[in-house]
């Protein structure tokens, strides 16, 4: 079994924007920039014949490489529940277009279809025991948050290893758009 997701990089220079807001939460375990990335489907625990024909899927997937932009901040969870801080994306149609060839890839592959709405986002710290009034202050303090305007020509296919310091990720395979 193999713990996967689809997504697409942050360029280091957006990347180093965002390493310099991760501060002012204690506990925070902050991602580094490496693993900095906007998820498009997570695909989760698969066989290896499984993950096989999904990257045959996903090959086959077809884009337009676009402009993407980071835009404000934000929290997963609420009150005492807050688990996660992020980045957010700036409205974009194309994106959401290759978040659904990836599903649609998903489910080809024979995985099951994803239950929950598109939302991305850029994760960059996960939390525990966050203070609710410091994590609110923290998302007013980067909530004007806005990257430039970053080039996306290609999204890859990512393995994922859990660890008591948080998850690292491996690029198993990168898919261009054109």
């Amino acid at each position: 079994m193999i713990r996967l997701f689809a997504a697409v990089a942050i360029p280091p220079a957006i990347a180093e924007g965002l390493v310099r807001r991760q501060t002012g939460l204690d506990g925070a375990r902050w991602r580094p920039p490496e693993a900095l990335h906007i998820t498009l489907r997570f695909f989760g625990e698969v066989k290896e014949d499984v993950a096989d024909d999904l990257d045959g899927e996903l090959a086959r997937t077809a884009g337009a490489p676009m402009e993407l932009q980071l835009e404000g901040a934000g929290a997963f969870g609420d009150g005492a529940d807050v688990h996660a801080i992020w980045a957010g994306v700036a409205e974009s149609l194309a994106l959401k277009q290759l978040a659904g060839r990836c599903e649609q890839a998903a489910r080809r592959a024979g995985l099951k279809a994803e239950k929950r709405n598109y939302r991305p986002h850029v994760t960059l710290a996960y939390l525990r025991r966050a203070d609710p009034a410091k994590v609110a202050q923290w998302i007013q303090a980067n909530n004007l948050l806005q990257s430039p305007p970053f080039h996306v020509d290609r999204f890859g296919l990512y393995s994922s290893r859990l660890s008591p310091q948080g998850s690292s990720y491996r690029l198993e395979r990168e898919y261009g758009l054109a």
